[in-house]
């Protein structure tokens, strides 16, 4: 996967109640991401534009589109990339 792709896939950060707690709590982050992309694809967005190591991917398609919450390995942490990005 090159990068533009990658970023065609990823299309945004979820920030919302809901959501900065689970960065803190699950260390997981949620994300906006292109409806035809499945969770391989997703996690190898996330792993190559963030630089972390993804443990696992859920998907939701809600009224907003289809969501993705991308759980982190416990060596990186979602606190310092949610900052990174501007979420917290």
């Amino acid at each position: 996967m090159d990068i533009n792709e990658a970023y065609r896939i990823i299309k945004g950060i979820v920030k919302t109640e809901k959501t900065v707690n689970m960065i803190t709590s699950e260390n997981k982050l949620t994300f906006l991401v292109d409806e035809k992309a499945n969770k391989h694809q997703i996690k190898e967005a996330v792993e190559l534009l963030y630089g972390v190591k993804v443990v696992k991917v859920n998907t939701l398609i809600g009224k907003q589109g289809k969501k993705a919450y991308v759980k982190l390995d416990p060596s990186f942490k979602a606190t310092e990339l949610a900052s990174k990005l501007g979420v917290m």
